[in-house]
């Protein structure tokens, strides 16, 4: 037993140290070296391999997370997972989700995720792009669809991530449908990916919206907002700015079963009613999420296995 504990510690250490020797090198390619042209090159399995064991245990020890459903998601071929987006900047969830995903499927599962521009104007954040994150754009889009990715985009966006916390359990796409245009144009899949505790990363008080239109922050940047937290260290930021330590909030995420559009909506579905449904499916599924939690922050006090129950059925009744 003991010598069982310290070959673990010795693996422990062993990759820790060489998951933070890969990670000071990709950040320091980041001010050093040469960005390829194809967005999508960045990402590199063997930098996950190297990385994934340490950051995911991280993940776990900070946010205590519950990822339940990835045997919903096609192991090959092009996927479209479609995201609630929560806490700000500083996406626990997406992280979370990223690292259970490689952990279920492996590194050389083609996996992308859209990301707002602003993101890849941060040097050093070298580590994200390695995991396949993306700028968010079309072409990007249907490129990682062409190549048989899982793509995971988030309708919502910036408008979606800071809404205020005690709409936590709300999703809110803002109408948003390019994605359902996306996955029609594709003939791809939709697997909806909802999530709660993100907005619980911080105290997120106003979108400032206004703010956003009066400084012209939405036509120069596509940024709809200028938002309001509270969070440690500095107490109030705006944007995340000057910077913020995300609250250990317990992340819980329910993947839910894929959805052929044609075979559920027919040859030519009409945008509006898929979109309702869509939205409908993540709602039911997410106020589950909701009712499972207990406290804030902390997540769910009580022993609970039930899993979901709206995926249960999704699965059923989609299997009839």
């Amino acid at each position: 037993m003991i010598r069982r504990l310290a070959g673990g510690g010795r693996d422990l250490l062993r990759g820790g140290i060489e998951a933070s020797v890969a990670t000071a090198g990709a950040v320091a390619g980041d001010f050093v070296g040469k960005r390829p042209d194809d967005p999508l090159a960045e990402r590199d399995p063997g930098f996950i391999r190297r990385t994934l064991a340490s950051y995911r245990a991280l993940m776990h020890a900070y946010f205590r997370p519950k990822v339940r459903g990835l045997e919903h998601i096609p192991s090959e071929g092009p996927v479209l997972l479609v995201g609630n987006h929560s806490g700000g900047t500083l996406i626990a969830d997406t992280f979370v989700f990223a690292y259970e995903f490689y952990d279920h499927f492996g590194a050389d599962r083609d996996f992308h995720q859209l990301a707002h521009d602003l993101v890849f104007a941060v040097p050093g954040l070298a580590t994200l792009r390695k995991y396949g994150t993306v700028p968010a754009s079309h072409e990007n889009a249907e490129r990682a669809l062409d190549r048989g990715a899982a793509l995971l985009v988030y309708p919502g966006g910036d408008w979606e991530t800071y809404r205020p916390s005690w709409r936590s359990a709300e999703i809110d796409f803002a109408g948003r449908q390019g994605f359902i245009n996306l996955a029609l144009a594709k003939d791809v899949p939709v697997v909806p990916v909802v999530s709660i505790g993100g907005q619980e990363t911080a105290l997120f008080l106003s979108r400032g919206e206004r703010v956003s239109k009066l400084l012209g922050l939405d036509r120069l940047f596509r940024l709809k907002v200028v938002p309001l937290q509270f969070a440690p260290p500095w107490g109030f930021t705006v944007l995340d700015l000057p910077g913020r330590i995300p609250l250990p909030a317990q992340i819980t995420i329910q993947v839910l079963p894929p959805i052929d559009l044609r075979a559920e909506f027919g040859d030519e579905p009409d945008v509006e009613e898929v979109y309702r449904d869509i939205h409908t499916e993540m709602q039911l599924a997410l106020d589950e999420l909701a009712d499972d939690r207990d406290v804030p922050v902390v997540g769910t006090i009580g022993h609970r296995e039930r899993g979901s129950e709206v995926a249960d059925e999704l699965s059923r009744s989609r299997a009839d």
